[in-house]
């Protein structure tokens, strides 16, 4: 089966249980429950609990006992963009080719709809009783550790002072490695640790995820320059117009291709020891130094 194959199939199963986990649209308070809806069904690739449950189904464990972690996973990554979105954060109008949540539930609303996406991820992976408990407590912590001050919330405080100053390889590389590379890689890690991965296992499942998140934010940064807007869903440009620190910006559009390159030939070089077994992810690390949207 071909990647986008894979993608789509495994991305519908995610929607559907993401439709059973959030809120009932008349649940009360209702318009908090219809802002967290709007977001999270949008659309989107679904790349990080499709990774988990690539991860967990390659070391040997059924997809659907990881499944919760996995939309756990979609939900931080979904909070996140609500904020990010946020006239205080990166003042957007549009995400995924629809107003952003702001734009139609109000700020207020957007930021509670966040918390309680945040929110509702612990519950949701907290609740997972099919597998061994100390797997899913070394779980939760690693997506807390992923999407706090030591990662995705760090790596945006770190984007937002480095707005119009001048920045080096390493402060480039600390904001993307967490602002974008944490949640990626958790999302490896979480299907690994739950499936029950060996030192070895993890330790290079983790580089592949550090490659393929890095090379993810070269791309989302060159998209933003010559990126389709349809495609998408949003306004390319506004790296440019905010004056912020990008990989284009630092060494160059032709650069940052070729680095992207490196990324992706990096990140298949680090499953080597999985053979045949790893082939989806493979073409994974493929799909997103490719992708145009």
């Amino acid at each position: 089966m071909k990647v986008n194959q894979v993608i789509t199939k495994k991305a519908k199963l995610i929607n559907q249980t993401l439709e059973e986990l959030l809120p009932m649209e008349e649940a009360k308070p209702k318009k908090l429950s219809q802002a967290m809806r709007y977001s999270v069904l949008a659309g989107g690739k679904r790349l990080r609990p499709i990774l988990t449950l690539l991860v967990a189904k390659l070391i040997g464990e059924e997809e659907k006992k990881v499944l919760p972690a996995a939309c756990a996973l979609e939900m931080i990554h979904n909070y996140s963009l609500i904020h990010d979105d946020l006239p205080c954060m990166d003042d957007d109008d549009y995400r995924r080719g629809q107003p952003t949540n702001h734009k139609v539930y109000g700020e207020a609303m957007a930021v509670l709809a966040g918390d309680s996406l945040l929110t509702l991820a612990f519950e949701t992976i907290s609740r997972i009783n099919n597998i061994d408990q100390d797997k899913v407590l070394l779980a939760t912590q690693e997506l807390a550790i992923a999407a706090g001050n030591q990662g995705m919330v760090g790596g945006q405080a770190a984007d937002i002072v480095a707005e119009g100053q001048k920045i080096d390889k390493e402060g480039l590389e600390y904001i993307h490695t967490h602002k974008t590379g944490a949640l990626l890689r958790a999302a490896v890690r979480i299907g690994a640790i739950l499936a029950g991965a060996n030192k070895e296992e993890l330790a290079a499942l983790t580089t592949y995820a550090q490659k393929i998140g890095l090379a993810f934010q070269v791309v989302d940064d060159i998209l933003d320059i010559e990126g389709d807007e349809e495609k998408l869903g949003k306004d390319v440009g506004s790296d440019l117009e905010r004056d912020k620190a990008t990989f284009p910006a630092l060494y160059g559009l032709e650069e940052a291709k070729k680095m992207a390159q490196k990324l992706c030939q990096e990140a298949k070089e680090a499953i080597h020891i999985f053979g045949e077994e790893a082939k989806v992810l493979l073409e994974l690390a493929d799909y997103i130094i490719g992708r145009d949207y």
